[in-house]
């Protein structure tokens, strides 16, 4: 089915994973908007990513995916007149096409798709060599726009523009005259982690004199964290379970750079433009080709082999580990040197 462009006045993009996923798909709704400025967009996820989603400029309504399911959705006051599946998922595709949405999109490798979408794109993500954000923005060919953009081109697409002011017992935290480092050592189970002691080991190497170091994390994180606060807590500002998602995003904002592994926080401060340094595994397809930061101060670490050994284990990686402390260390002192 051909869509009518010209007779469009809303769009749903559906993304409701994790934060780093819905980060890689903010430049599908800025190049919409881009190509369609009076197009209301629409990006639907989960009360965790809300905050993010309400962060970019080009997206005009939030809306929950709970709300979707049960509940009649309007677009400034129209009923959704497409919808996007960038995420494949059964329930939500089946509840558009139960609310009559005259336009759904989804990739044609997926069998419910072919009884709930009217639009297809062929696509598929396993053993695909291009990176999450570019996989997303093949999604709009049936909108006749380009599609193709290398990395370099997202890196000004995100639009996070949208940031609340950070909250007064955040700023009262603030070291004045140093580089400001957020080290954010877990995943919520998201992914491979670098070892704990690793983070304890660079802490110690740091030069405070120039470097205030954050340590971040949700309340699930705590336990996990505690032997690193336990061993140099007295050299750390630590915000684990401090602040919202929102005023977490603020804090990044107002610092230089974030260390972590492939986890939301890393592509936020990409997306945000700060030294974004991500420690990485080598398999595929949950390597840096596939999931690196993206933006113009962002790099990554990986070990230079094609290594699967470690597949089964969903939360370590040898390889990974092997990336050393003093090797991220030498970044952020080579980085730092710009600001003093």
């Amino acid at each position: 089915m051909n869509i009518k462009i010209e007779t469009l006045s809303n769009v749903i993009i559906s993304r409701v994973d994790s934060i780093g996923d819905v980060v890689l798909t903010l430049p599908f709704a800025t190049l919409l908007k881009q190509a369609f400025p009076d197009l209301i967009i629409g990006f639907m996820g989960t009360k965790y990513t809300q905050a993010i989603i309400e962060s970019c400029s080009a997206v005009d309504v939030f809306i929950d995916v709970d709300d979707f399911k049960t509940k009649e959705i309007t677009l400034d006051g129209k009923k959704p007149e497409c919808i996007i599946h960038v995420l494949p998922n059964k329930k939500i595709a089946y509840r558009a096409k139960q609310l009559q949405i005259p336009y759904r999109i989804g990739t044609i490798n997926r069998p419910f798709h072919w009884l709930t979408c009217t639009n297809f794109v062929r696509l598929s993500r396993k053993n695909s060599p291009l990176h999450e954000a570019q996989l997303n923005l093949k999604l709009l060919k049936p909108f006749g726009i380009r599609f193709d953009y290398s990395l370099k081109e997202i890196e000004a697409l995100f639009s996070m523009t949208k940031i609340a002011p950070l909250p007064q017992k955040v700023t009262d935290l603030l070291q004045t005259n140093k580089f400001k480092v957020i080290l954010h050592p877990k995943s919520r189970g998201s992914g491979r982690e670098w070892d704990l002691n690793h983070f304890i080991s660079l802490i110690e190497m740091l030069d405070l004199n120039k470097f205030q170091i954050f340590v971040s994390g949700t309340s699930n994180d705590k336990d996990a964290i505690q032997p690193l606060l336990d061993k140099v807590g007295e050299r750390v500002t630590n915000v684990i379970d401090f602040m919202s998602l929102s005023e977490f995003m603020s804090l990044i904002d107002v610092c230089d750079g974030l260390v972590a592994s492939s986890t939301g926080p890393v592509h936020i401060a990409a997306a945000l433009q700060k030294h974004s340094l991500g420690i990485y595994p080598p398999i595929k397809p949950i390597h840096p080709v596939r999931w690196q930061p993206i933006g113009k101060k962002a790099q990554y670490f990986v070990v230079d082999r094609n290594c699967n050994a470690c597949k089964p284990d969903k939360t370590s990686c040898f390889c990974m580990n092997e990336i050393s402390p003093l090797q991220i260390k030498m970044a952020l002192d080579a980085i730092s040197v710009e600001y003093f």
